[in-house]
C-alpha cells in the first residue's frame, strides 16, 4: 500500500477540467485578488500615515487588513498559478505550509474580530472611559495575543497532519484544506479529528459569543439614542458589520464545526469561496472605506500625492 514517503506531490482537483472555464475563472480571480490587495493596502497605508486615524479602532482595522492580505495570499496565488499553467499539483511541503498558514490566518481573523467588537462596545457603551480602557498596551496585547494563541492552537495538529501516511494524492479541493487532506490518510485519525473539532469549536464559538454579546449591547445602547438620524446611521453601520461577520462565521462554522468524517466536500468548496474571496474583498469597504474619516484621509493623501 502507498505510504506518505511515496507521495511527493498532491493533486488539487477542486476546479473543472474545462480549459476555457479555467481561463475565465483565472481572470475573475486575478481581478478580485488584485482588488483585495489594493483595498487592504490602502487601509494599512492611510491608517498609519494620517494622524487622525491613530486611534484604537483603526489600529485594529489596519492589523485586520494586513491579516486579510496574508489570509488570501495563502491560497489564491497558488490557485492562480495552477489555473494559468493548467497544472493541478502542489508539493507536499507546499501543501502543509499552505494549510498551516490558512488556518493560522483564519483563526487570528476571528480572534481579532472579537477584539474589534469589544473595542466598538467600549467606544459606544462607555465613551467617557474609552481612552482609559482601550490603552495602547491593551490594544497591542489583543493583537499579539490573537497571533500567539492561533499559533499555539494550530502548531500541534499541523505537525500531526504532516506526519500522517497518505494513500492517495487527489485532494478534493482547490487548496490544501485539512478536511480533504486528512481523508487521504492511510490510518484512522480519531484523536486528530477530535482535537481539530475542539479547536474549531473553541476558536469560532467563543469569539462568536464575544462578538454577539458586544453587538447586542451596542444595539441596546443605540436604541436609547434620542436622535432618529443618529439611530439610523448607527444601525446602518452595525448592520453592514454584522452581515460581513455573518459571512465569515457562517462559512467557517459550516465547514469545520462538524465531525471530520461527514461528507459535503463539494458544498464546502463553494462555501470556501466566501471566506477566501468574498469576505476579504468586502471587508475594506465595510469596515473602513465607507467611513467619513477614512474618505477624508484618502482625499488628503491623494491631494498631497498630486501636489508632488
Amino acid at each position: 500500500m502507498e505510504n506518505r514517503t511515496m507521495v511527493k506531490n498532491f493533486i488539487l482537483v477542486g476546479f473543472t477540467s474545462g480549459r476555457k472555464l479555467q481561463i475565465f475563472i483565472f481572470v475573475v480571480l486575478l481581478v478580485i485578488y488584485i482588488s483585495i490587495i489594493i483595498g487592504n493596502l490602502v487601509i494599512v497605508i492611510i491608517s498609519n500615515t494620517d494622524r487622525g486615524l491613530h486611534v484604537p479602532m483603526y489600529y485594529f482595522i489596519w492589523n485586520f487588513s494586513l491579516l486579510e492580505i496574508g489570509f488570501t495570499s495563502s491560497v489564491i496565488p497558488k490557485v492562480l498559478f495552477n489555473l494559468a499553467s493548467g497544472e493541478e499539483t502542489i508539493s507536499v511541503i507546499g501543501c502543509f505550509v499552505q494549510c498551516f498558514l490558512y488556518f493560522t490566518f483564519g483563526t487570528t481573523e476571528f480572534l481579532l474580530l472579537a477584539a474589534m467588537s469589544f473595542d466598538r462596545y467600549v467606544a459606544i457603551c462607555y465613551p467617557l472611559s474609552y481612552s482609559t480602557i482601550m490603552s495602547n498596551g491593551l490594544c497591542s496585547l489583543l493583537v499579539l495575543g490573537s497571533w500567539g494563541l492561533s499559533f499555539a492552537l494550530l502548531i500541534g495538529p499541523s505537525i500531526i497532519i504532516f506526519q500522517l501516511p497518505f494513500c492517495n494524492q487527489n485532494i478534493n479541493h482547490f487548496f490544501c484544506d485539512s478536511v480533504p487532506l486528512v481523508k487521504l490518510s492511510c490510518t484512522e485519525t480519531p484523536v486528530l479529528d477530535l482535537v481539530s473539532f475542539s479547536i474549531a469549536v473553541f476558536s469560532l464559538l467563543s469569539t462568536l459569543i464575544i462578538t454577539v454579546v458586544s453587538y447586542a449591547n451596542i444595539i441596546s445602547t443605540i436604541l436609547h439614542i434620542s436622535s432618529a438620524s443618529g439611530r439610523q446611521k448607527a444601525f446602518s453601520t452595525c448592520a453592514s458589520h454584522l452581515i460581513l461577520v455573518s459571512i465569515a462565521y457562517g462559512s467557517f462554522i459550516f465547514m469545520y464545526v462538524k465531525p471530520i468524517h461527514m461528507g459535503g466536500l463539494d458544498i464546502s468548496k463553494g462555501v470556501a469561496i466566501l471566506n477566501t474571496v468574498v469576505f476579504p474583498l468586502l471587508s475594506p469597504f465595510i469596515f473602513s472605506l465607507r467611513n467619513r474619516q477614512v474618505q477624508e484621509a484618502l482625499q488628503k493623501y491623494f491631494s498631497m500625492c498630486s501636489s508632488h
